[in-house]
């Protein structure tokens, strides 16, 4: 059931979803952030569109403009709801491509929905939260559940004088060299704000504690790994050195001193690198 550019799930939560481009052509998926929209998407997609592509991008349940809902703010339904997305514009040898909190959902869909649908190509993930971003006896190397306790309580004190403050280690603007742009805070900031309080607060249990690692061992599709060694909100140590391990055709592409929000800072250098992993018949 759709009405416009949304689908209503299942369990009758309304997602939002853009889809630009010719419908002929190969579709390229995009999963934002936390707690974002699919306008973090915007560069991309109008850089994809203009070579070709048809582009899609959803907004998360609680998040931008869909349906503002009480529950369901964990993986399995994030993955469900792109599901719906996907399979109501029936799309087939579809690219997905994961930023962040959107890498965790993207490798939950594609290794219970659309692998198994046989609907997905490739797979990127970029500075994605998998596997696991909290420390556990199993994953020591995580952060301290403090640290996720420290994100729920600022958010609930006061959401817009968190997201603000967020953005600064986000593109790392605290560095010494650092172009500030406040123009790119104020649009993250307001993406932020048009989502629900309780999506996000719940979804900071969803990107820290999901345990990824079985997802990512049966992914079978070609996936791009991307991730800067500056990232100040998921470090690469525990997170995509990782993941590339768990693969099975994993590639790894590290850039040096870029941030968790390269896509946005870095993207006339960021574009052209998944262009050529998207048209690499390899």
């Amino acid at each position: 059931m759709s009405a416009g550019n949304t689908v209503t799930t299942k369990d009758g939560v309304e997602i939002f979803y853009k889809d630009w481009g010719s419908k002929s052509a190969q579709p390229i998926v995009f999963h934002h952030g936390w707690p974002l929209s699919g306008d973090d998407w915007d560069t991309q997609m109008l850089y994809f569109v203009g070579q070709g592509y048809r582009v899609i991008a959803h907004d998360r349940r609680g998040h931008g403009r869909s349906s503002q809902v009480s529950d369901g703010h964990d993986m399995d339904h994030y993955a469900a709801d792109a599901a719906a997305v996907v399979q109501h514009l029936d799309l087939r040898n579809a690219i997905h491509i994961g930023h962040s909190t959107g890498g965790g959902e993207a490798t939950r869909y594609v290794a219970r929905h659309g692998q198994p649908q046989g609907r997905v190509a490739k797979l990127v993930l970029i500075a994605a939260v998998t596997p696991i971003m909290v420390k556990t006896p199993a994953n020591p190397g995580g952060l301290p559940i403090e640290v996720f306790d420290g994100l729920r309580q600022q958010l609930a004190a006061s959401r817009a004088q968190f997201y603000t403050e967020f953005t600064i280690p986000f593109y790392s603007f605290n560095r010494p060299d650092a172009q500030v742009s406040q123009p790119v805070i104020q649009n993250w900031v307001r993406q932020a704000m048009a989502g629900g309080a309780k999506a996000q607060y719940d979804g900071i249990k969803a990107f820290s504690e999901t345990d990824l690692t079985d997802d990512l061992k049966i992914i079978d599709v070609p996936t791009l790994v991307m991730h800067g060694d500056d990232d100040q909100i998921v470090p690469i140590a525990d997170s995509s050195l990782l993941s590339v391990k768990l693969l099975k055709k994993g590639t790894l592409k590290v850039y040096e001193k870029f941030p968790h929000g390269m896509c946005t800072t870095h993207a006339s250098v960021i574009n052209p690198d998944l262009l050529a992993f998207v048209i690499d018949k390899a």
